[in-house]
């Protein structure tokens, strides 16, 4: 199966500008694209997952990547998406969170000499001449076409800034000068920025007569039709020191049934053919399944080792063990009463309960489990002995944390 029908079979593709001159160029080795990227954060998230993952994808079919820190843009933010206006971020910021973006991509991309490039669009845009940009530019937009553009319309009802109208215009500059600079020939971005990469397709066929291509990224949304990657407490980040291997493990291994095999397809490099043997899994095999995308994720973005840890210390959970890799919390002399913890204690202590009357709903509804075994009684204690050596505290079916009195 050649890398465009594959593609296809993995339901990653939504929308593609000429669906044979993309097949033909990126099967061939011969595209030379970009992906861009907003730095407003220290790390990237399971939001930027599936793009490094089709980066992967095409370098191992012999097409290059450019990745596009926004610098430039991120000075201006982008609406798509949003019913407010984005914070600006510093210059420093930017220039720290790319820094950061480019050691985690380099996991997935190879960035040695002629087989990727990382550039910043702040280094062509931050430099233009307003007037001179207006006029080599603007002629070739519609206003009347860029307010039909869907990342404008929802925000229009709150009020959409003239600086955040910039928006589209300049990512439509970025494409133009990666195809000068770089001969990129093709820019591919999640489902919601069709709009914006048209609109660089556009500028490059009227300004220079030439043609460029665009593909959409399906969105990674889960059954409900939500965004994947956000929990309780917030991103989950491809950083270890934001979001733990483990935590990221568990992420992945507690996905929803119905979202388990397209997770598989769209983010794993396992063989369509051994994803479509899972397909037929029910029951507890499921389960098998999930565990094999939570690995295969892990080992990507972590390493093979510390997918290793997470599985073992996952199973663990589920016997009377633990493993080091597990989510630790300490206790110490001062939050015991005559060389015992009571379970309300703990519970707050570890940070599984904000508050002690949050913890005793949690006992009350028999959410509560300590190495295994569920807790009724508010009055329930743990000596110094039992601590010393470390309880495995549950609460719910995905909040847990090795306890020990250090």
């Amino acid at each position: 199966m050649k890398l465009y029908d594959e593609l296809v079979a993995r339901g990653l593709i939504a929308q593609v500008t000429n669906e044979e001159e993309i097949r033909t160029l990126i099967d061939n080795g011969k595209a030379t694209f970009y992906i861009g990227f907003d730095p407003t954060a220290d790390s990237l998230h399971v939001g930027h997952f599936m793009a490094l993952c089709l980066m992967k994808r095409l370098q191992m079919a012999g097409n290059r990547p450019i990745a596009l820190i926004g610098g430039g843009t991120a000075m201006v933010g982008d609406p798509s998406g949003r019913t407010d206006m984005r914070q600006m971020s510093t210059v420093e910021t930017i220039r720290h969170n790319g820094e950061c973006f480019k050691k985690q991509m380099s996991k997935f991309i190879d960035f040695s000499e002629g087989k990727a490039i990382m550039v910043n669009n702040a280094d062509w845009l931050t430099g233009l001449n307003y007037v001179e940009f207006l006029r080599a530019v603007g002629p070739y937009f519609s206003v009347n076409n860029m307010l039909r553009a869907e990342c404008y319309k929802q925000r229009m009802e709150k009020g959409l800034s003239f600086l955040e109208f910039n928006y589209m215009i300049m990512q439509s500059y970025d494409f133009y000068e990666l195809f000068v600079k770089y001969g990129c020939n093709m820019q591919f971005g999640g489902d919601d920025q069709w709009s914006n990469m048209l609109g660089g397709t556009e500028l490059i066929r009227k300004k220079l007569g030439k043609d460029a291509h665009a593909m959409t990224i399906t969105l990674l949304l889960t059954s409900e039709g939500k965004k994947m990657g956000k929990t309780a407490s917030g991103a989950v980040w491809l950083d270890p020191n934001k979001t733990s291997p483990y935590d990221f493990f568990q992420y992945w291994r507690n996905v929803g049934d119905d979202d388990v095999i397209k997770c598989l397809k769209m983010l794993t490099f396992l063989p369509v053919a051994q994803i479509a043997e899972m397909e037929k899994w029910e029951g507890a095999e499921l389960n098998r399944a999930k565990e094999i995308l939570a690995h295969e994720l892990t080992s990507l973005v972590h390493s093979r080792e510390e997918a290793d840890k997470a599985l073992e210390t996952a199973r663990s959970l589920f016997s009377a063990g633990g493993a080091d890799a597990m989510p630790t919390a300490a206790l110490g002399e001062e939050d015991l009463t005559d060389g015992r913890a009571d379970i309300l204690t703990i519970l707050v202590k570890s940070g599984l309960c904000p508050s002690k009357s949050e913890a005793r709903r949690a006992v009350e509804q028999g959410g509560v489990e300590v190495d295994g075994e569920k807790i009724t009684e508010f009055g329930a204690a743990f000596t110094r002995e039992q601590l010393s050596g470390g309880v495995v505290v549950k609460r719910g079916k995905k909040n847990f944390k090795r306890v020990v009195l250090k």
